[in-house]
């Protein structure tokens, strides 16, 4: 979108070739001119003489593309979309004006006529992620969250580290995600999907009883539909509600023998409960036959090995659950107390060390989150 200076001094080659010379002269010194202007960043200047070349050579395209960049560059946008439409029936090849042009009626608020420039500039240019950005942004504005997302992934996959990308991908999905809701809806409001679906929100938002009241709902419609009672026992988990929780996840399996979240879920209330510890063994072994890489069943395998005095046998599932969630301090702690159990007293300590650095952590962030909420309320007061 820059000035191509070859190109321009290409055409004014040309031109002088089919004018007379006093014409082909005064437009090189305006061209100088123009040039110089813009070096001191002195843009009206520069837009006065590029005017005066259009009026003196009213078919040398580039000056189009050149007064538009400046119209742009002084955010006068309606002008320099104006200008470069005039360059364009001019020369409809030039790139550089047809993607400057969507930048333009994007920046105008004239996200229809934007779409169509900055998609060929895209096509003409792949690797212009600065017009895939204002294509998306475009996309975004008219409501098309599919294409915008499209393009998002493109742009996340050239530049990974790109946290706008990532911003602007998040909130799309949050779009979709909205439009699928609604669909949803539209179809049958009262349908187990539908209740489900509103079931996992207010979950998500851990207004658990309000979970549990949907959910309930989804349960009693369709007791046979596999994930049904997994669901429901999630929102009694959120309330640390383990019989109804436990009797949920077991009618699960009831339904779905091979759900191995619900046999590690199971396995964790017996945990928690401080239940029999060798039923929870049980059930976290037919987790880890399911699904050998859930860390989270690893981590409650040990708990109950350890229980049942078993802390050899322990010490293997804490090291991958500790593999896959290196910061959750418990598994540290719990590490250290089988190594002490079995005689590794250095390799308990330093876990202990490891457990008390990320406990001290996770402390210090509590008390951060605590002083900024209080902090907000006094400055809201």
């Amino acid at each position: 979108m820059q000035d191509n200076s070859r190109v321009i001094l290409r055409l004014f080659l040309l031109f002088l070739l089919c004018v007379p010379f006093a014409v082909a002269q005064s437009v090189e010194d305006l061209y100088a001119e123009a040039k110089a202007a813009q070096a001191r960043n002195d843009l009206n200047s520069a837009i006065a003489k590029y005017q005066q070349i259009l009026r003196v050579a009213p078919r040398l395209a580039p000056a189009y593309n050149n007064l538009g960049m400046l119209y742009f560059r002084q955010r006068e946008f309606g002008k320099a979309a104006e200008i470069l439409e005039q360059g364009l029936k001019v020369d409809p090849s030039m790139q550089s004006a047809s993607a400057l042009l969507g930048l333009a009626l994007y920046e105008s608020g004239d996200y229809v006529k934007a779409r169509p420039r900055l998609e060929a500039a895209v096509r003409a240019n792949p690797n212009d992620n600065n017009a895939r950005l204002f294509l998306v942004k475009d996309l975004t504005q008219l409501g098309d969250a599919d294409a915008a997302a499209n393009e998002l992934q493109q742009l996340a996959k050239r530049q990974p580290d790109n946290q706008e990308v990532w911003y602007m991908l998040s909130k799309v999905y949050m779009k979709l995600s909205e439009n699928a809701m609604a669909k949803i809806n539209a179809i049958d409001p009262n349908s187990v999907l539908a209740l489900q679906l509103s079931g996992e929100m207010m979950e998500a938002m851990n207004n658990y009883e309000g979970a549990v009241v949907q959910l309930k709902k989804a349960v009693d419609m369709a007791p046979q539909k596999p994930g049904s009672h997994y669901k429901l026992g999630e929102a009694y988990w959120g309330l640390s509600q383990w019989d109804s929780a436990a009797t949920e996840y077991q009618s699960e399996l009831a339904v779905d023998s091979g759900n191995c979240r619900a046999h590690w879920r199971l396995g964790s209330v017996l945990n928690q409960k401080g239940g029999d510890p060798q039923q929870a063994l049980h059930e976290l072994d037919q987790s880890l036959t399911l699904c050998p890489n859930l860390a989270e069943a690893h981590a409650d395998r040990a708990r109950s090995l350890v229980t049942l005095g078993r802390n050899a046998d322990a010490v293997p599932d804490l090291q991958a659950a500790i593999k896959a969630d290196p910061v959750e301090p418990r598994n540290h702690f719990l590490l250290a107390k089988a190594y002490r159990a079995i005689g590794r007293a250095n390799d308990a300590q330093t876990e202990m060390q490891t457990f008390a650095k990320l406990e001290e952590a996770a402390r210090a962030a509590t008390a951060e989150r605590a002083q900024e909420v209080i902090k907000n309320k006094e400055t809201a007061h």
